[in-house]
């Protein structure tokens, strides 16, 4: 199977995409995240998640994707305020000890501008698709990479939100109009990524049909992520709970590669290391 190449620039970091799948590592530095692990990391100074943060990079994540405060179904918004107080001493630790590029996970433009500043280069933005020409301006003139991410409503709303007349049809034009703006405000075309937003406005038969069918999003000519980990739609389809998604988590990630993801971001970053590296051998092997 042909796989589409990219190379990827994030201010000063470059990573090539499409021969090897790449990984984005979880770091919640949140109390309430669905999976628990935030939780393991608070009440503790941010060398706790320093120490983490390096333990995903030795199991083989190439992107830290740092997160302040929790997406989940049904999750209150917390103040910008709050949420750089839990992330901005991390990533400041993080850019001074790691090669890897530094994610932001936020949809706040006071809030990723600190993590700019403070040394991220990507910035994951969950409302991706309604991000304000200021929010695309800051990123622009960081020369940051930005995740447009496919949601609808809030994380509080967003189940309200999960009709389609055509799953992929629609999150492909809702991506592509977003794609656009970017492109309009400045932002290069290397410094874009897409996400079909799985589980975020997405019942369980759709957030299905979006993994079957990856591969649309190929009109985009824009990088793949694709974020499955421990997600409600694993468990619903196998009854099992947050914990015990990990095998899911691999079945889900190992489709969606073959239908042209080229970043994965879970929590469990040694395990689905090991799935990816089996799943891209077959797909680069050649007769």
């Amino acid at each position: 199977m042909s796989r589409i190449h990219y190379d990827l620039c994030a201010r000063d970091s470059h990573l090539t995409l499409g021969h090897e799948t790449r990984i984005m590592g979880i770091v919640n530095c949140t109390p309430d995240s669905f999976s628990g692990d935030g939780k393991l990391l608070q009440g503790k100074d941010s060398s706790a998640c320093l120490r983490f943060a390096r333990k995903l990079i030795r199991e083989g994540a190439d992107i830290l994707d740092i997160g302040g405060e929790s997406t989940r179904p049904g999750a209150r918004s917390v103040s910008s305020a709050e949420e750089i107080r839990r992330i901005i001493p991390v990533i400041k630790k993080l850019s001074g000890n790691v090669k890897a590029p530094i994610s932001v996970d936020t949809s706040k433009l006071e809030v990723a501008q600190r993590a700019l500043d403070a040394g991220a280069s990507i910035v994951n933005n969950i409302r991706g698709t309604r991000s304000s020409k200021g929010f695309l301006k800051m990123v622009r003139d960081h020369q940051a990479c930005i995740v447009i991410m496919h949601m609808r409503g809030t994380p509080a709303t967003m189940h309200q939100y999960a009709r389609y007349k055509n799953i992929v049809s629609e999150v492909v034009e809702e991506l592509k109009i977003a794609v656009e703006k970017c492109l309009e405000i400045g932002i290069k075309k290397d410094r874009i990524i897409v996400d079909p937003g799985i589980g975020f406005a997405k019942t369980v038969d759709q957030n299905l049909v979006l993994i079957n069918q990856l591969n649309r999003l190929n009109v985009l000519h824009c990088p793949i992520l694709l974020g499955t980990s421990r997600k409600s739609f694993i468990g619903q389809v196998l009854q099992k709970d947050v914990d015990a998604r990990l095998m899911g988590t691999a079945a889900t990630l190992t489709a969606g590669v073959i239908q042209g993801a080229h970043i994965v971001r879970v929590h469990d970053v040694g395990p689905i290391k090991e799935t990816l590296r089996m799943t891209d051998a077959i797909l680069n092997a050649h007769t």
